[in-house]
């Protein structure tokens, strides 16, 4: 499978929606950008995609309802319960900003993740 790479300015726009917040966390994954919360992604990039993690299924399907959003990650494989912004929000970070805060807030109430390599109690 092949993973696309994001431009600059998709990275730079990226780290400049996603909030700022001391459990927040931006790393590399799979060379593109994604964001943390207690251990558990909440958004990132899949190339030049910005998605997010909606656990809702009702605010899923509310984004999914708007013209240019659909399946986040690889066509072949979308992300389960991800969903990919419209293309066009790039021109409009405030769109970006509210849905990222949605998915921060939604994914922030999920138990945290266990650390890789934390043996199971």
């Amino acid at each position: 499978m092949h993973v696309p790479r994001p431009s600059k300015e998709t990275e730079e726009l990226f780290r400049s929606v996603v909030p700022e917040a001391p459990d927040v966390r931006i790393r590399p994954m799979f060379a593109n950008l994604a964001a943390f919360v207690n251990g558990n992604m909440f958004a990132g990039l899949f190339g030049d995609q910005v998605g997010v993690r909606l656990p809702d299924q009702a605010v899923r399907d509310e984004l999914l309802a708007i013209d240019g959003a659909g399946p986040y990650g690889p066509p072949e494989r979308p992300m389960g319960g991800y969903v990919s912004m419209p293309e066009a929000w790039k021109s409009e970070p405030d769109r970006l900003r509210e849905w990222i805060g949605v998915a921060l807030d939604q994914v922030r109430a999920m138990p945290p993740k266990a650390p890789r390599g934390a043996a199971a109690k």
